[in-house]
């Protein structure tokens, strides 16, 4: 260290930073540096322990085989190259970057082969620590909810994680964006146990993950809006499951999505056998859909299902387009479980399971009406495969001016859309979507 240190002296001297005065007695306060690795610090985890709130960790292309912690606020890790700045768990590691501490920025890297997760943002000690999560989803038994609060994840990509590409647990106040993910082996973009989330999930691309995007128990001011999510197992789901905590979910908005061709055989199955869905909506409450392109998804485009004992009441399906779907929009209740104050309005629709949904069950709709069920023919999914056999992603855009713009200044809670703005993608990227899974 003594060495690494000597190399950074001449860094410092001068134009210190963060909200500690001095760093013994070497960086005056109120401005902040820029620490590079390796030229100042071997590693990206020895580079992160010197930095001070406000400075950036900036990692030089190479594979670099470690679980980067980050638990001090307000600093910036950017790679100079997001698909040749690797952090590599090897499979020998649950996550490749957890993030702790608030208002931290993880930005064009690539983060593969963890058992785990490939980003995990949590204010979760347990979490943190690597300690749950080996069947999907984190139990932290009887540890009080925590938030971190204010992160960004952007232009990062996840490849061939054992559970999540990024994933927000236990986080409040933060962006997921321009982020790709693949072989995850349970979703490749997750939020989780937070009420008021206020996460934007925005601008991302899911593709050959059992499921693209999911949010259980993410409730409140809970964006994903903008994203493709293209030929996974499952394109989204957001639901209540009781494995967290904040039953239940409510409170989404998912809107401007492509979400289309989730059938995609050499993908790692999930854990509940889903498949060939676009949307599924599993106990979660007042979600709103609007203007999402639904298409090519082989069992249905929207399913809306219950747990065993919790409700799907008062989602309403607005100003989407479907196509291609074997059904469009699904209400199934298979248990003594029923959904209430369900409605639709202003959708292209072929076929919706119960039929005429769109004239029974229009929008507005009481919200102690009962939502009808239906059952249909569901294909057979077709085995997955290992999570460390996904095919490898092509190179992504990158972060402009990465080596020379300074540390990211992360808002302490981020501008929220406005649905309204928000348009429906263009069928143009279908079009693009099939050539991605085709070549």
């Amino acid at each position: 260290m003594a060495a690494v240190l000597g190399t950074l002296a001449p860094v410092l001297v001068g134009c210190g930073g963060g909200d500690d005065d001095s760093d013994d007695g070497r960086r005056p306060s109120g401005e902040h540096v820029t620490i590079k690795v390796p030229a100042d610090a071997p590693t990206i985890s020895a580079a992160v322990s010197l930095a001070k709130p406000g400075d950036l960790v900036l990692v030089a292309p190479g594979v670099y085989r470690e679980s980067v912690k980050i638990s001090k606020a307000r600093v910036t890790l950017r790679g100079e190259s997001r698909d040749k700045v690797v952090i590599d768990g090897r499979l020998q590691q649950p996550n490749g970057v957890v993030v702790s501490a608030p208002g931290v920025a993880v930005e064009n890297l690539t983060v593969r082969n963890n058992t785990q997760n490939g980003v995990l943002v949590t204010g979760s000690a347990k979490a943190a620590a690597g300690l749950p999560g080996q069947s999907g989803g984190y139990d932290t038994g009887d540890e009080p909810v925590t938030f971190l609060k204010s992160f960004l994840v952007s232009r990062v990509t996840a490849t061939r994680n054992g559970l999540y590409g990024i994933y927000a647990f236990s986080a409040q106040n933060g962006v997921i964006e321009h982020s790709y993910t693949s072989g995850s082996a349970d979703s490749g973009i997750y939020v989780g146990q937070c009420k008021p989330c206020r996460i934007v999930v925005r601008d991302n691309i899911a593709e050959l993950n059992a499921v693209g995007y999911e949010g259980t128990n993410a409730s409140g001011d809970m964006y994903v809006v903008g994203n493709r999510l293209v030929g996974n197992r499952v394109g989204l789901t957001t639901n209540s499951d009781h494995q967290e905590k904040l039953l239940p979910q409510k409170d989404a908005v998912i809107a401007g999505n492509l979400i289309a061709d989730n059938q995609q055989a050499a993908t790692p199955e999930q854990a509940d056998g889903g498949w060939g869905i676009g949307v599924g909506v599993d106990g979660g409450s007042a979600n709103r859909f609007i203007r999402n392109r639904i298409s090519g998804n082989t069992n249905a485009g929207l399913v809306i299902t219950a747990t065993a004992d919790i409700k799907p009441d008062g989602n309403q399906v607005l100003d989407n387009t479907f196509s291609r779907n074997g059904v469009d929009v699904g209400w199934t209740f298979p248990t003594a479980t029923k959904g209430r104050g369900n409605c639709l309005r202003g959708n292209e629709l072929r076929k919706t399971v119960p039929a005429r949904l769109a004239t029974t069950a229009s929008c507005p709709r009481p919200a102690q009406s009962s939502s009808p069920s239906g059952t249909w023919t569901k294909p057979t999914a077709p085995g997955g495969i290992p999570f460390t056999e996904v095919a490898a992603p092509k190179r992504q855009p990158q972060f402009p001016n990465a080596k020379t713009t300074g540390a990211t200044a992360v808002p302490a809670a981020p501008a929220l859309p406005d649905p309204a703005d928000i348009r429906l993608p263009s069928t143009s990227l279908l079009a693009a979507a099939a050539r991605v899974l085709t070549s």
